[in-house]
């Protein structure tokens, strides 16, 4: 593999622009969403935050395999209690789209102080709380979004204030399986223990509209799971990609052989960065991508064999000029002349942050 070229996709300095995804539409057509909030350090804040109320989901398009991109931003939803998250876009076999995201509420003084008294509630800078999860859905190639759908949280699930629900939630792609399913693996904290977050399945059996609770996938009592990408392998496994802590952010891997019923023991990548992103290519390899907020920072990516089986394949940094650990969050796309182009939000010398892409040469 080899780097290409990199592009701008979408950067306003008024605006702090993060967390991208890409899909490739039948017709050619590139889709990239993304979160967009006000740039708060033009208005005095000391920095940027991965909160924000005004926070909303958006998407740009490109008509021309990604030369140019649309300049005005489309809105696919802003949720009307707070900051929408992570616009996570998958597209089905019938030509629709889902975006899943999640949702943080800022809260009032007094709710700032019963929080603060409850060390369960979580309280995040502004402060926020956390509202839980949620999907868009498109029949009409983006132009126009029916939701939200609001799947079921699971079986003891962490709530942090009495009464309200947290729905499941994820940053990361489901994956549509041989048999018509949607597999979303979501994060899943237990009121036993809320901070300690570990991988439950969901199914859908009807294209996002409706969910069903398979229960726990993938936990460990030391190792923290959450941001996962899920891939059906030509043989018909599901591989999921994981992101940890406390693991000295290395990826973690987990695999089911029989569409979820059960999960093989998860094991450590050996591959250090987060959140993964992986995409087939018509040759059946897998091209894996993903951030690298370690000096120096950037995003990495390697290519795997059809089967997910090896990991110590040679890894190519895609970029190594960023100004910061504040970027990554790559997902990726093939292209129909072969190229992969990829996608994720960067900044230099801890400037605008901003959408950018890079193309790669497969060999």
């Amino acid at each position: 593999m080899r780097v290409l070229e990199h592009i701008s996709i979408y950067s306003d300095e008024a605006y702090y622009s993060a967390f991208p995804s890409i899909v490739a539409r039948p017709d050619g057509e590139l889709l990239v969403a993304f979160r967009r909030a006000p740039d708060r350090r033009r208005f005095f804040a000391a920095r940027h935050t991965h909160t924000d109320p005004n926070s909303h989901l958006v998407l740009v398009r490109s008509h021309d395999q990604g030369r140019t991109w649309t300049r005005e931003p489309e809105l696919i939803y802003a949720h009307p209690f707070g900051g929408s998250q992570d616009p996570c876009m998958v597209q089905l076999r019938d030509g629709s789209l889902l975006v899943s995201s999640y949702a943080w509420m800022l809260l009032s003084q007094d709710g700032v102080s019963q929080a603060a008294a409850e060390p369960r509630w979580q309280v995040y800078g502004w402060p926020f709380t956390f509202l839980g999860g949620y999907l868009m859905r498109s029949t009409d190639g983006g132009r126009s979004w029916q939701g939200p759908i609001i799947p079921p949280e699971g079986d003891g699930q962490a709530h942090y204030f009495p009464g309200v629900p947290i729905p499941a939630c994820n940053r990361g792609a489901m994956v549509e399986a041989s048999d018509g399913n949607l597999y979303w693996l979501v994060q899943r904290s237990l009121q036993s223990r809320p901070r300690h977050t570990l991988l439950g399945l969901l199914v859908s059996k009807d294209g996002g509209l409706t969910w069903e609770d398979r229960g726990i996938a993938v936990a460990d009592e030391q190792v923290i799971f959450n941001e996962t990408s899920l891939i059906q392998t030509p043989r018909g496994d599901l591989v999921a990609f994981i992101r940890t802590d406390r693991f000295a952010d290395h990826g973690a891997v987990a695999r089911s052989t029989d569409l979820g019923r059960t999960w093989e023991p998860w094991q450590d990548m050996d591959v250090i960065g987060h959140p993964y992103h992986a995409v087939q290519l018509p040759d059946g390899r897998v091209f894996l991508v993903y951030g690298y907020r370690h000096p120096p920072f950037g995003i990495r990516a390697r290519l795997l064999d059809p089967e997910c089986c090896r990991f110590d394949t040679p890894e190519l940094v895609l970029r190594d000029d960023g100004g910061g650990t504040d970027l990554g969050y790559p997902w990726a796309c093939a292209l129909p002349d072969g190229r992969v182009l990829a996608v994720y939000y960067f900044n230099q010398a801890d400037g605008v942050r901003h959408i950018a892409g890079t193309f790669i040469e497969v060999d």
